[in-house]
């Protein structure tokens, strides 16, 4: 070993000297032959195996830094992730609600919601700010035991009713929160229980609601999964929100997406679920998706985000239940233009006329509640949120559909003109005639 070891250390300092006249000009006292001679000499003596392992050192060593820092490089593991599953319910409960201000519901005093923005905002901010009232909590028995069940109702003027229930959580992986969606209780589903609540709350304020519906429709449920900040590892070092986020990308989108198998998931949709997202401290974080949303914060700045998220769900509920009246409208006036005749139109007229007035308030109403424009990062979740959820489409599509019934008020209005003209053409002609009646008549008598 030692003597392969000087023959591997030689080997180099040989080689140099043997290649060095090639790379520049030898001093006038050594001869070139000289110098290859010498090379040539000790070249058989050498273990040749010994300079390959030599030359072999520096690759191992940056092999094995490579690898080290691969393993530093590694996405460090979160110690436990706590906070909340907050579930949101949209539900149409009437065509709007009177001015006149609730005081008690459900034995509860009614307040006005208020929330202040955390992050930098306009300085004149806009909020919405509807009637609420907190129920008391409840106790039930989930998934991972016992929780405490935390329930929020909001009341709108646009004739709907929002509902949030909030549930707490304490996991060691993200992938045991997939069993939070369509929540299950020993004794039943929550959305079966939110259900019933909306309905006691619909009966209670009948007196507060123009034309309530009849029957609740499917509501517009959204779950949001709201993690404590900041992360911490095991050693109780602090995580960066979105350096956790490209961390662990695949199981955040099985999550949203509801697959309880992380594997099964392709990267696509991975991508796809979680392509937008939101961070404004290095501590926060909002991936929003179509069913189900993400929010990494401080407890104390959650409101202002799930409030932006649920006036958007609301919003959608409403758009839903509008296009539905507008479905309605149009098959009851395309059929009452194919059965009734001219003379019975007025009365359609007359309701198409309603229904154009009637939505177009809702419309400036609804615009209202829902006023987040601009760059600052309330307004970028409602801006991301809304294209999760089409808002844009489904504006596009009512507005069609109110087009449609602009055309056929103007066709009708223009036939009750044309109607009209006919009628005072022929009146003016049974005038004239009637005149000239009467003349010839005094003429014959003279």
């Amino acid at each position: 070993m030692k003597d392969a070891f000087a023959g591997s250390a030689c080997f180099p300092a040989i080689l140099i000297l043997a290649l060095s006249p090639l790379r520049r000009v030898p001093s006038p006292g050594v001869p070139l032959w000289s110098i290859m001679r010498i090379a040539a000499c000790f070249l058989p003596a050498l273990d040749f195996a010994g300079g390959v392992r030599y030359l072999e050192l520096p690759m191992i060593a940056s092999l094995d830094q490579a690898k080290t820092t691969e393993r530093k490089g590694s996405p460090p593991k979160v110690r436990q992730y706590t906070g909340e599953a907050v579930y949101l319910y949209a539900f149409d409960v009437a065509y709007e609600m009177t001015r006149q201000p609730v005081r008690e519901l459900l034995g509860q005093p009614v307040a006005q919601f208020v929330v202040d923005a955390s992050k930098r905002s306009p300085r004149q901010l806009f909020f919405y700010r509807p009637q609420m009232v907190r129920l008391p909590p409840l106790e039930r028995i989930g998934p991972h035991g016992a929780v405490r069940v935390e329930r929020v109702i909001k009341l709108l003027p646009v004739g709907a009713i929002s509902i949030s229930v909030r549930v707490p959580f304490a996991v060691a992986r993200i992938e045991d929160l997939v069993c939070y969606h369509d929540l299950q209780f020993s004794n039943g589903s929550l959305s079966e229980e939110v259900r019933r609540l909306a309905e006691e709350v619909r009966s209670e304020l009948a007196a507060h609601y123009v034309r309530p519906v009849r029957q609740l429709a499917e509501e517009e449920a959204y779950t949001v999964f709201c993690i404590e900040s900041p992360l911490l590892t095991d050693e109780g070092a602090p995580v960066g929100a979105e350096t956790w986020w490209r961390a662990n990308r695949r199981a955040v989108a099985s999550l949203l997406t509801q697959e309880p198998d992380i594997d099964h998931l392709s990267k696509q949709e991975a991508d796809e679920s979680t392509g937008r997202f939101l961070s404004y401290y290095e501590r926060d974080l909002v991936v929003v998706d179509w069913d189900a949303a993400l929010i990494v914060d401080e407890p104390q700045n959650l409101d202002e985000t799930l409030y932006v998220m649920e006036l958007a769900n609301l919003q959608l509920a409403e758009l839903e239940a509008y296009d539905r009246i507008l479905d309605d409208s149009l098959e009851r006036a395309y059929r009452d233009l194919n059965a009734r005749p001219m003379r019975g139109r007025a009365g359609m007229l007359r309701e198409l006329r309603e229904i154009r007035i009637d939505l177009a308030r809702f419309s400036d109403e609804l615009s209202n509640i829902t006023k987040f424009f601009g760059d600052w990062h309330l307004a970028r979740i409602y801006e991301n949120i809304s294209v999760r959820f089409h808002l844009g489409d489904w504006h596009r599509t009512i507005d069609k559909k109110l087009q449609t019934l602009d055309d056929m008020y103007q066709l009708l209005n223009h036939d009750q003109t044309n109607r009209w003209m006919l009628i005072l053409e022929v009146t003016i002609v049974l005038l004239f005639v009637i005149d000239l009646v009467v003349l010839v008549l005094g003429f014959k008598g003279f």
